[in-house]
């Protein structure tokens, strides 16, 4: 598109930021609470919640303590939760039949929750990290991340999730195959109303750590991810995922982490034109919290300036441990 501007002064691009009434009227971005998705750590328990050290702020909650966080979220205008557990480690296992387990923490806060606050969109992960003795998203064979298996292993994880009542399952694996195969499987079961918002682009980040720290995978983790999440050095390669991804039946699409990939954001939503999320993910939400901690940044202006860029980049929604203080902000 050619642009003319008439010379200076009959053009001054300053005339429009003179006033906050000019600015919002010529403001090209908007963020609310309905552009959040809250991400929340479960762990067993009853009216408990345990601090994350690397994660300021942010608490491991027991499900009575999750539900009224739920709640809380509903009332906020939030319209979604994401799920994470914190699996003790007898219940980590070769075969991670925890995973699905139709009472282990996810399942049994999904219950809670639609008991509590039905009007919420529950969203859960799908991954055998939080379940697997080696801490890695799939299962592990002479020291290789297995596809197949997997995949087969997660078609279970995704049903007996959605039987609990989930909304959004929240395939992050990063295995071959997986999206075709958790929607035919949902198809079969009854279940074609339950929502995939597929980690597509999931890049092999050092901006996860005090993730695992959350749901216990640091110490449990041998070896890397790199053979199965992206190369960060790669962008045509996420489109090539996105394209795969919508083909099997994913209805929206992930990119991970966040802020460091806003170009990937920006090709998928122009590229494709689906819903478009991204994850504010832990390590992006702990400097950014340890900057403010310090009094090196202001940690609210920084916060929002942080999520409406996901926005400006083209996202539709944004999962950020900041859900709850953003939504407080900007509900005024």
């Amino acid at each position: 598109m050619t642009r003319t501007l008439a010379p200076f002064p009959a053009t001054r691009l300053r005339r429009l930021r003179k006033s906050p009434a000019l600015r919002a009227m010529v403001r090209e971005t908007s963020l609310a609470p309905s552009d959040f998705i809250w991400p929340v750590f479960l762990m067993a328990g009853k009216d408990e919640e345990t601090a994350i050290p690397s994660m300021p702020g942010v608490t491991r909650k027991t499900i009575d303590r999750v539900v009224k966080a739920a709640v809380e979220a509903r009332d906020l205008g939030i319209p979604a939760i994401c799920l994470f557990p914190y699996t003790a480690m007898e219940h980590r296992t070769e075969d991670c039949a925890e995973a699905w387990n139709p009472n282990n923490l996810t399942n049994t806060a999904i219950r809670a929750i639609k008991d509590a606050a039905p009007e919420i969109a529950i969203m859960t992960d799908i991954a055998l990290d939080p379940y697997n003795i080696n801490g890695h998203d799939g299962y592990v064979e002479d020291g290789v991340i297995v596809n197949d298996r997997t995949v087969e292993a997660l078609v279970k994880m995704a049903l007996a999730q959605a039987e609990a009542g989930a909304d959004i399952l929240g395939p992050s694996d990063m295995m071959d195959g997986r999206i075709g195969a958790i929607r035919g499987a949902l198809e079969s079961a009854g279940y074609p109303d339950v929502a995939i918002l597929s980690y597509t682009a999931k890049y092999a980040s050092g901006f996860y750590g005090p993730f695992r720290d959350a749901v216990g995978a640091s110490g449990a983790l041998k070896g890397d991810k790199k053979t199965y999440q992206m190369d960060p050095a790669n962008s045509d390669e996420a489109m090539r995922l996105v394209q795969r991804d919508l083909s099997e039946g994913a209805d929206m699409i992930m990119v991970k982490p966040g802020m460091p990939y806003l170009d990937i954001c920006r090709r998928v939503k122009d590229e494709f034109g689906v819903p478009t999320f991204a994850y504010q993910v832990s390590g992006e939400y702990a400097m950014l919290m340890a900057a403010a901690q310090n009094g090196w940044l202001d940690q609210e202006k920084v916060m929002l300036e942080s999520l409406l860029c996901f926005k400006r980049a083209g996202c539709d929604g944004i999962l950020t441990y900041f859900a709850p203080s953003a939504a407080k902000i900007l509900n005024g």
